[in-house]
């Protein structure tokens, strides 16, 4: 599997709470905070819900 950086750059101010509960998930504390996860179906669908506050970066 690939290995992806997420990084969020956007606020959860406005989020809903499943979108704040998903970044919590993937393990994204605050603004600017970057994990680096596999890239697995799972994952996939997690940022996808979530894409409009993260960016994500391949490795």
């Amino acid at each position: 599997m690939a290995k992806v950086k997420v990084t969020q750059v956007r606020g959860r101010s406005g989020a809903t709470k499943r979108q704040i509960a998903t970044l919590e998930a993937l393990g994204i504390k605050k603004i600017h905070h970057s994990v680096e996860v596999e890239l697995t179906p799972v994952i996939k669908g997690m940022i996808e819900k979530v894409r409009h506050l993260v960016v994500i970066e391949e490795i």
